[in-house]
């Protein structure tokens, strides 16, 4: 797959769970797709050659694992900042507000430093890494709010009064 598209896949991606993120949405620990998204990124990151950069094989997967570990910490982060709630039923909600923007931003201005980096090195980094960091980031965000969820689920059922 070409770069363009890559970037392309990595842009709508983001931009759609970046606009959901602001949405109240249902936690579902039922659900077995929450592991899909990131899975198809992480194929398409790994299945192509051109992950790290063949002239500077150790300072481009030193790179790869410091976006690896931002992404992770902006996954954590990210869950951490979204707001969580129980409607009258005990189903666990979830929205981010501000801090939650602030949590990308800063995620993003990071990786940045780390492209400028990497450039100012002469280190080539492909769309590749940034498609694995997005997993990884997702993976992580979905983790840390399923282990918050489940605190605030009852461990009984409570009939609703009709």
């Amino acid at each position: 797959m070409s770069a363009l598209l890559n970037i392309l896949v990595i842009v709508i991606v983001v931009a759609m769970v970046f606009i959901r993120q602001f949405q109240a949405r249902r936690v579902t620990a039922d659900s077995k797709k929450w592991w899909l998204i990131p899975a198809v990124l992480t194929i398409m990151a790994l299945r192509e050659p051109g992950l790290l950069d063949p002239a500077h094989h150790a300072s481009s997967a030193l790179l790869l694992a410091g976006e690896l570990v931002i992404a992770l910490a902006s996954g954590a982060a990210w869950a951490w900042t979204s707001r969580m709630w129980t409607d009258d039923e005990g189903a666990v909600w979830t929205k981010g507000g501000w801090a939650t923007a602030g949590v990308w931003l800063g995620g993003i201005a990071v990786r940045l430093g780390l492209v400028g980096i990497a450039a100012a090195l002469g280190i080539h980094q492909s769309s590749l890494a940034t498609m694995l960091a997005v997993a990884a980031m997702l993976l992580t965000r979905t983790g840390v709010t399923m282990w918050r969820a489940q605190s605030l689920r009852p461990t009984y059922r409570v009939p609703v009064a009709g």
